[in-house]
């Protein structure tokens, strides 16, 4: 009887291991993830028309996330782009209200105001960085140089409008990437080229951030008044 028993435990226990491997082998698999949400907007909008973000379709390509880090200007003037439209800007002072594209790259600048990747978006913290041409394609910066001192910029991208007031400007040499350096508070830059149909300089308006309001119906102000 002695002997059985070591015997009896030994088989024991081979199958209650063997129970236990049988039944993580029976475990159900873990769910499969789920699908990814379709972010920000993309569309081609008459400027002459007016639009809001409801208009926007959803993106093929999602608007990268700000870095802080500017990104640098792609060595082709005209790389590829994908068409992004991340809101829209209004200039009352200049008769404006256009989408806000996303891109540096002449291909998406062609297609009106543009937001220079890496740098803040509208009503954060940091630089937001908008170019526009002003003669060709739709000429949307034609007359940056008559934006005046406390004149408003308006920018409303998904579920915030956020208005900047012109604080100053300058004419700097294409090369003076100084202008999309990141700063702590809120603040803006809209460039161009200087003079109208050159590109010898660059027309630079220096905003500040003044109000920050939610668009989502009863939500409390962000920022501001």
């Amino acid at each position: 009887m002695r002997r059985v028993l070591p015997f009896a435990c030994v088989l024991l226990v081979m199958t209650f291991v063997g129970s236990g491997v049988g039944l993580a082998t029976l475990a159900l698999p873990p769910p499969p993830p789920a699908p990814p949400v379709q972010l920000p907007t993309e569309a081609t909008l008459p400027l002459d028309q007016p639009f809001t973000l409801d208009d926007l379709r959803p993106p093929t390509t999602p608007a990268p996330a700000p870095s802080g880090v500017p990104v640098r200007p792609p060595d082709n003037e005209y790389a590829a782009e994908p068409h992004i439209v991340i809101g829209s800007i209004e200039i009352p002072r200049l008769g404006l209200a256009a989408p806000l594209n996303q891109g540096i790259s002449l291909t998406s600048i062609d297609r009106g105001p543009s937001h220079w990747p890496g740098t803040a978006l509208p009503g954060d913290a940091g630089n937001v960085v908008i170019a526009g041409h002003r003669v060709t394609h739709s000429a949307p910066f034609r007359h940056i140089d008559q934006l005046q001192p406390s004149d408003e910029v308006i920018f409303t991208t998904e579920g915030r409008r956020s208005i900047y007031r012109v604080t100053g400007s300058e004419v700097v040499t294409p090369d003076a990437m100084r202008i999309v350096d990141q700063t702590a508070e809120p603040t803006g830059t809209l460039f161009a080229c200087h003079p109208p149909g050159s590109d010898k300089y660059r027309y630079v308006v220096k905003l500040a951030l003044s109000s920050v309001t939610s668009t989502a119906p009863g939500k409390p102000i962000l920022l501001g008044s």
